[in-house]
């Protein structure tokens, strides 16, 4: 990967936007790669750690690759944003835990990276916008994305200011998970988080990340349905039996 470092131990993988040079912006590289490498992570994986080098998190789109999609045709717009849709979404419902580990700048298509993530701690100095709307476009590939993350009302704000948010406002708006102080902090908290999540069952927590999507979007009744077997199919399933018996005898489970 040219764009990408991709590391794994154990059950933990780790991929680090490698383009510090540009604050780690996206052009159709980093898209593709970036694409591939959820499609094509291993069913082990328990934890992704999502990260990138130098100053920044991801500051959006590559100047270069802007200048190049102004020359493109509706068409040639729309096959460029339909692969750019399809690297959130394949972010955004990967089987297991997305670790958003945020410093600097989170900009543009950087904060729909930050949505696709299932948790994310920033540091207190992270900025955050969607200034889109400063060059005449919408954060359209992100929204659906973003909006699920921060919801309607705050969507309507920062969808058409543009403005420029600290860490603190973006936990208050559910962007992120935990703000911390500075970036030894970021290591600590991540590293705890990352700890916490592989030591559970690997089976169980993806279900768990499952569930929550198929419950909220799912009809009533059929929600409760799934929630109902899913319980009772876990409950005799190996990783059940065994996390319920390591419980009873006082010891670890097999998984750790």
């Amino acid at each position: 990967m040219e764009t990408l470092n991709v590391s794994q131990e154990g059950r933990v993988a780790r991929v680090t936007l490698n383009r510090p040079d540009v604050r780690n912006a996206f052009n159709d590289q980093v898209v593709t790669e970036l694409t591939q490498v959820f499609r094509e992570m291993t069913a082990d994986v328990q934890v992704v750690v999502l990260e990138g080098v130098g100053k920044s998190f991801c500051a959006g789109a590559d100047l270069n690759w802007m200048k190049k999609s102004a020359t493109y045709t509706e068409a040639q717009n729309a096959e460029d944003a339909r692969a750019m849709l399809g690297l959130f979404d394949t972010i955004d419902s990967f089987a297991g835990v997305v670790v958003g580990r945020v410093h600097g700048a989170a900009l543009g298509g950087g904060v729909g990276l930050v949505s696709c993530c299932d948790i994310v701690v920033a540091t207190e100095r992270a900025k955050f916008g969607l200034t889109e709307v400063r060059l005449g476009i919408v954060p359209a590939v992100i929204s659906p994305f973003v909006v699920a993350k921060i919801g309607v009302n705050h969507a309507r704000r920062y969808f058409v200011t543009g403005e420029i948010f600290d860490a603190q406002a973006a936990c208050e708006i559910g962007l992120v998970s935990e703000v911390v102080a500075d970036d030894e902090a970021l290591d600590k908290k991540v590293n705890e988080l990352v700890t916490a999540i592989a030591a559970n069952g690997p089976i169980a927590v993806k279900e768990s990340k499952k569930l929550i999507t198929e419950v909220t979007t799912r009809p009533r009744a059929d929600a409760f349905d799934y929630a109902v077997n899913t319980i009772a199919r876990l409950r005799v399933s190996e990783e059940g039996q065994e996390g319920l018996s390591a419980f009873l005898e006082k010891r670890k489970p097999g998984w750790q």
